[in-house]
C-alpha cells in the first residue's frame, strides 16, 4: 500500500511535469523504502511504460503532444535507450546514485534559467522542421487561446534525445527530465507541449530497454506490479490537470521537484 501511494504521487506528478514517474519512483524506492536500486530502475522502466500509457491518450486527444516530433525525435531515444541498459549492467550503483543528481541537478539549472526571453519569441524555423512538417497548435484552457508554434533546430534535438535514451535506460526514469529541457529550450516549443510530448515519448523509450532488465532478473514483479498500478491511476489524474494550469506554474513546479530529487540523490551516492 506504501509503494501504491507513493507511485500514486509519481504518476501524477509525473504525467504532469512529463517526467515521466521514475524520477520519483527510483528514489522514493531506494532512499524510503531501501530498496536495491537495480530492482528500484527495473520496477520504474515497467511504470514508466504504465505512466505513458495512462496519459498520452489524453495529450494526444487534446493535440498537446506532437506526434510527429515524438516519432522523430524517438529515432534516438530509442537506440540511447538501449546502450544506456547495457552500460547499467557494468556501472555499480553509487556511480548510478551520482549520475542521477548530477542529470536533474543540471536539467533544472537550465530550465529555471534557460528561458528569461519572452514566451512570445518565435524561433526561425529549420527547413527540415518544414519537411517533416513539425508545426502543430494547440488550445491552450489556462488561456483561452490557440497557441500555434514550429519547432526550432530539431537536428539538435535529436542529438539531445540519444543522451536522454541513454540515462532513460542507465537509470529508468524515462528521462522526462532531459526530454522536456531538451524540447523547451533546444527546440524552443512550448513547456505544455514540451511535458505532453514526453510524456508521449517515455514509455516508447522504456520499452526499449525493459528488455535488457528481464534478462538479467532486475524486474521484481512484487515491486513493479504495485508501483505500476500507483502510477497508472495517478498518470491519468495528472492527464486531466495539465490543460488546466498556466504554463508558469507547470515550470516552476518542474524545477522545484527536480532541484529537491537532485540533491537526495547526490547525498545518497556520495555516502554510499
Amino acid at each position: 500500500m506504501i509503494v501504491a501511494a507513493i507511485s500514486f504521487g509519481a504518476g501524477f506528478l509525473g504525467s504532469l511535469l512529463g517526467l515521466g514517474d521514475g524520477i520519483i519512483v527510483v528514489p522514493a524506492l531506494t532512499l524510503l523504502l531501501h530498496i536495491d536500486i537495480r530492482l528500484a530502475i527495473g520496477a520504474s522502466i515497467i511504470s514508466v511504460i504504465a505512466t505513458s500509457s495512462g496519459a498520452a491518450a489524453a495529450y494526444v486527444r487534446d493535440h498537446l503532444a506532437n506526434l510527429r516530433v515524438a516519432m522523430f525525435l524517438e529515432l534516438g531515444t530509442t537506440s540511447g535507450a538501449i546502450t544506456g541498459a547495457w552500460l547499467a549492467g557494468i556501472l555499480h550503483p553509487r556511480w548510478l546514485f551520482i549520475s542521477f543528481g548530477l542529470i536533474l541537478g543540471y536539467s533544472a539549472v537550465a530550465m529555471l534559467s534557460g528561458r528569461h526571453v519572452a514566451a512570445q519569441e518565435r524561433p526561425d524555423p529549420t527547413t527540415l522542421a518544414r519537411r517533416l512538417n513539425l508545426h502543430a497548435s494547440y488550445f491552450d484552457d489556462a488561456r483561452g487561446m490557440e497557441v500555434a508554434y514550429e519547432p526550432a533546430r530539431p537536428t539538435l534535438g535529436l542529438g539531445l534525445m540519444y543522451i536522454a535514451g541513454i540515462v532513460s535506460g542507465l537509470l529508468g526514469i524515462g528521462s522526462g527530465a532531459l526530454k522536456v529541457p531538451a524540447m523547451d529550450l533546444a527546440m524552443k516549443l512550448p513547456i505544455k507541449v514540451s511535458t505532453a510530448t514526453s510524456n508521449f515519448m517515455i514509455g516508447v523509450t522504456a520499452a526499449a530497454s525493459a528488455g535488457l532488465y528481464f534478462t538479467r532478473g532486475q524486474i521484481d514483479p512484487f515491486i513493479a506490479a504495485p508501483v505500476a498500478a500507483g502510477v497508472l491511476a495517478g498518470a491519468f489524474s495528472g492527464s486531466k490537470t495539465l490543460g488546466r494550469i498556466s504554463s508558469r506554474a507547470v515550470r516552476v513546479a518542474f524545477v522545484i521537484v527536480l532541484l529537491l530529487v537532485s540533491v537526495q540523490m547526490l547525498v545518497h551516492g556520495v555516502r554510499g
